[in-house]
């Protein structure tokens, strides 16, 4: 009776083991996924370039993180969304960033007049951050075909 009591004990202990780490892999932060510059880009804020900027794609087309001065902004192309981003969530990596979409807000910032328009080997993107607020272009270099190439 004294071993079966033992092994019980023992295999208590190793499900409650293996349930904390469990919890543990459940637990920990998405990885934070590699943002990369785009070459060739232009960006202008009030119809002047901007002292500091940086514009960066990741994999998933559609998406881009612009940094502007000290402000980071998550540009969804298809929604038309942006979302003020919080710049400690950011991590340099050399010339690239590391970002994770799980620290995306909830809700985006207002975006009024949204223009999209192909302009030769480039698409340019103008959207104005808020109702009367400062107005951001984008322009992103396009593929030979025409399609976006981020």
């Amino acid at each position: 009776m004294h071993g079966v009591m033992k092994s019980a004990l023992a295999g208590a202990f190793l499900s409650l083991v293996l349930a904390a780490a469990s919890a543990a892999q459940t637990s920990a932060p998405p990885p934070k996924q590699l943002w990369k510059p785009v070459l060739f880009a232009i960006i202008k804020y009030n119809d002047e370039a901007p002292k500091s900027w940086n514009l960066y794609h990741t994999d998933k087309k559609g998406l881009l993180l612009l940094h502007l001065w000290k402000r980071y902004l998550l540009v969804n192309m298809k929604e038309e969304e942006v979302y003020d981003i919080d710049p400690g969530t950011i991590k340099a990596a050399g010339d690239n960033v590391e970002w994770s979409m799980a620290d995306k807000p909830a809700d985006p910032i207002e975006t009024g007049e949204w223009k999209t328009r192909d302009i030769g080997p480039t698409q340019r993107v103008r959207f104005r951050l808020g109702k009367n607020g400062n107005v951001v272009e984008m322009q992103i270099p396009l593929q030979v075909n025409g399609k976006p190439l981020y």
